[in-house]
């Protein structure tokens, strides 16, 4: 049986409101140790905020992250998935959106999770499926289409 988002998403997720300023966001995933936010606006995922995202839209700009709020420069729409879809499509999907990170929803948008390369690579272990999800999140431009072939996850509960 293939493994499914579930079994492997992290369920405790530090979300941001639209209304708080970058630097509050900041904070946040600093103490979090995170380089991106999802941003929720009663409990619905409305986008996200990266780090990249700050240094893009607030600091190159010459914005000041005291008083911009996230809303203003936050990403949207986000790449998500669903917590029963197969692990192999979030790993197609990361790969084909070139993102490290997606949040994990339910059909009306509440965020119930959050899903990385990193909890795949420590899940797999498949270092062929994880190289080329890699490869294509790390092109300069979008890759061109190229099927991820299901890991080798196992199914049922992770040990974690």
């Amino acid at each position: 049986m293939m493994a499914k988002v579930a079994d492997v998403m992290v369920r405790e997720v530090e979300t941001v409101s639209p209304l708080a300023t970058v630097q509050e966001a900041a904070e946040r995933m600093k103490a979090a140790n995170v380089g991106s936010i999802p941003i929720c606006q009663e409990s619905r995922l409305v986008g996200t905020l990266t780090d990249r995202d700050i240094t893009i839209r607030v600091t190159a700009e010459g914005r000041d992250p005291q008083t911009t709020p996230v809303r203003d420069v936050m990403s949207q729409p986000v790449v998500t998935v669903l917590p029963q879809q197969d692990l192999a499509e979030a790993e197609q999907l990361m790969h084909d959106h070139q993102v490290r990170r997606i949040p994990v929803v339910e059909q009306d948008q509440r965020l119930v999770g959050y899903i990385t390369t990193a909890i795949i690579a420590r899940r797999d272990g498949d270092e062929k499926t994880v190289g080329k999800v890699l490869r294509g999140i790390s092109q300069p431009q979008k890759p061109s289409p190229e099927k991820i072939s299901p890991s080798r996850a196992r199914g049922g509960k992770s040990g974690a």
